[in-house]
């Protein structure tokens, strides 16, 4: 509260006090001023008033009744009606009654005191002195005949009031005092408070309540500030996030005391590892970040992010328990990974994902791993668009078909899907005959900006975003009239489909092919469909029951990539499949030294492979061909069908051979080498 308001406070309560005390003082002096009137109506009847004049005898009457105010009564003074003067107890004096003070008592029966200064002469010898004039109504036997004039001393009660004023100015200014200081006192306590809570708030607010290291908030303003310094100066930014691996299996086993102690323990090691410009911040929950403002390169980032893993080396000791912990850490760098903070903390957390979905310890921002980028994000909107397209394309066959040759009688007609999506058809080759034995489809992109796109650059997303079951059902539906359009012209090649593991987890597409089966007269002989034995031992309760029904339903099952999986023997013999895909790996670089090489190499493991196969009744196919050697061994280790480029590229159907009139070995020898062999749906 300022002084300002203090004092106007204070003189608002004098001010009001002294009016309260002058106006009961005037109320005083009314009731006293009545009082004489009354007596002084005894002493004098009706008729004096009517006639103006008091005989002696009520006029010694008159003096009787006063002689008990001499003390405080000045004067009183008698008027009629008309303004005539009836007494006068200073008889000397000389005037008029005021016209209106006498109306106000006579007509409207009201009196009217005043407080004036008495300048006449008399028993004081002419000083001055404050008294109190009253005209007020006098009554005989009830009825008004006139007024009095009555004239108190207000000298006492003057300098009572001046007191009193004088009292409750000195009482108020004290209280006011009193009451500023205790009001001070408490405000002053409490902007203390708030001072300190402001701080404390704000300490809280920058600083992370268990470990004590900066939290999210000022490693952001950090960052930006670094940031902004490194654009201006030319020189990089680093930025290292980590987490504890299995932190929740910590918790769960430990309990949470024994948690929080954990990253109070990883706090202090990062602290004393890391140089004094560095800032270490506790994210929230087990995951950290290093900020590194004067980095030289990525090289130099990564070698802190490796000193950083070093802190973990040694065991934690929690209680009594001494702990292994491991730690997963990524690094990313402004200006090679991202332009601003933002970016900056998104690769940072995308390599420390990549470091810990691949078990690396440390892993640097790269764009292949970074499912989230936004070159991935506009391609899935592209493809998005491109699966919309199917309700627009047409569909049926694409020209008529030709009367013969390799190029286009062989193919057929091509029966279309979107208008960017193809399915292009690789052979696989009966190793004793020659001739095809059937078809792999394998989807391509032909994107009107990238070109002609493989599967892996876009198939990866589709299962992250849920676009493969439209994916698949494109594949399906396109292979299936393929079959009934070949079926037509004589042509009772199979043609196998790759199935992703979120297309078999569930029923729906065995529904799917049941249709599609159905609704174009195609045996289910001529498909085939491919899983690989990754996807296969992942969920195999869910997956096993699909592929029980397509089995039933008389569709071919084959398990891809052969070899890299982990099914057992015992599992191999419970599968409802009918070939067996050995992987790529295991076929490139096959020659006859790795044979013979005393239970060594891959032609060891092929045969293997080849034996247990056949020891199940499977159909063994080799991927991979890529030169006639390879096919040979593949053919001398009893293999029964192979495919590659050594006989043929993925090629779109009415680019097929015709299979019945010529083996693939002799018709395609001049097919095209690409660089690296496409990958499959």
């Amino acid at each position: 509260m300022s002084v300002l308001a203090m004092l106007t406070l204070g003189a608002t309560l004098v001010v009001t006090i002294s009016s309260v005390l002058q106006r009961q003082a005037l109320r005083d002096g009314v009731d006293a001023a009545q009082t004489v009137a009354v007596y002084a109506g005894r002493a004098v009847d009706a008729e004096s008033f009517t006639l103006a004049l008091l005989d002696p005898a009520q006029r010694a009457r008159l003096e009787d009744e006063l002689a008990g105010y001499e003390g405080r009564l000045v004067s009183l003074r008698l008027w009629t009606f008309d303004g005539n003067l009836l007494y006068d107890s200073e008889s000397a004096s000389t005037g008029f009654a005021d016209g209106d003070r006498l109306d106000a008592a006579t007509r409207q029966a009201r009196p009217d005191a005043r407080v004036v200064t008495d300048v006449r002469g008399g028993t004081l010898g002419g000083t001055q002195r404050e008294v109190l004039s009253v005209y007020t109504p006098m009554s005989v036997d009830g009825q008004i005949v006139g007024a009095a004039e009555v004239v108190l001393d207000h000298t006492a009660t003057t300098a009572a009031l001046r007191d009193g004023s004088r009292t409750v100015t000195v009482v108020v200014a004290a209280g006011l005092v009193i009451l500023w200081l205790l009001l001070f006192r408490t405000v002053l306590t409490a902007s203390r408070r708030l001072q300190t809570s402001a701080l404390d708030n704000a300490r809280l607010a920058l600083l992370d309540s268990l470990t004590g290291l900066p939290n999210r908030r000022l490693l952001a303003d950090r960052l930006a500030r670094s940031i902004e310094r490194a654009h201006e100066d030319g020189t990089r930014v680093g930025l290292v996030l980590l987490d504890v691996d299995r932190f929740k299996d910590i918790n769960d086993s430990l309990g949470h005391d024994r948690g929080d102690e954990l990253l109070e323990q990883v706090a202090a090691r990062l602290r004393d590892v890391l140089r004094d410009e560095d800032l270490v911040a506790r994210l929230g929950g087990d995951e950290f970040a290093v900020l590194l403002p004067e980095v030289h390169s990525i090289e130099d980032a990564e070698r802190l992010a490796q000193r950083v893993r070093g802190v973990f080396a040694a065991p934690f000791v929690l209680g009594e328990l001494p702990l292994h912990v491991e730690t997963s850490i990524g690094v990313a760098c402004l200006p090679d990974h991202a332009d601003d903070a933002t970016s900056l903390m998104r690769m940072a957390d995308v390599a420390m994902y990549t470091a810990k979905a691949h078990r690396l310890g440390v892993a640097v921002y790269s764009p292949d791993e970074d499912d989230s980028s936004p070159a991935r994000l506009v391609l899935l909107g592209d493809l998005h668009r491109a699966l919309g397209a199917r309700s627009t394309g047409r569909s049926g066959a694409r020209g008529a078909p030709s009367s013969g040759g390799a190029g286009a009688g062989a193919g057929g007609d091509v029966v279309d899907g979107p208008a960017e999506l193809e399915l292009h058809y690789q052979p696989k080759v009966d190793l004793r005959t020659g001739l095809t034995a059937g078809y792999e489809a394998l989807i391509r992109w032909r994107h009107p900006t990238r070109g002609l796109l493989p599967p892996d650059l876009f198939v990866p997303l589709a299962e992250q975003s849920g676009l493969i079951h439209e994916l698949t059902r494109f594949a399906l539906t396109t292979v299936v009239a393929q079959l009934a359009l070949w079926q037509s012209q004589g042509r009772t090649t199979p043609v196998a489909v790759n199935l992703s593991a979120h297309d078999v987890t569930s029923p729906t597409v065995v529904l799917l092919i049941e249709d599609l089966l159905l609704e174009h007269d195609v045996p289910a002989a001529l498909l085939e469909v491919e899983i690989t034995e990754t996807a296969l031992v992942t969920e195999p309760s869910r997956i096993v029951p699909v592929l029980e029904r397509l089995s039933a339903l008389g569709v071919q099952v084959a398990i891809d990539d052969f070899g890299i999986g982990n099914t057992s023997i015992s599992q191999l013999l419970d599968l409802p499949v009918d070939q067996l895909k050995i992987d790529r790996r295991f076929v490139t670089g096959l020659t006859a030294t790795s044979l013979a090489s005393s239970g060594r190499g891959s032609g060891v493991v092929v045969k293997a492979m080849v034996d247990l196969a056949h020891s199940f009744g499977l159909t063994v196919v080799a991927e991979g061909v890529e030169d006639a050697a390879t096919a040979d061994m593949l053919r001398s280790l009893d293999v029964d069908q192979a495919q590659g480029y050594h006989y043929a590229q993925a090629l779109p159907a009415d680019e097929l051979p015709d299979p019945a009139s010529t083996s693939v070995s002799t018709a395609v020898t001049e097919v095209p080498h690409p660089a690296r062999p496409v990958a499959s749906v």
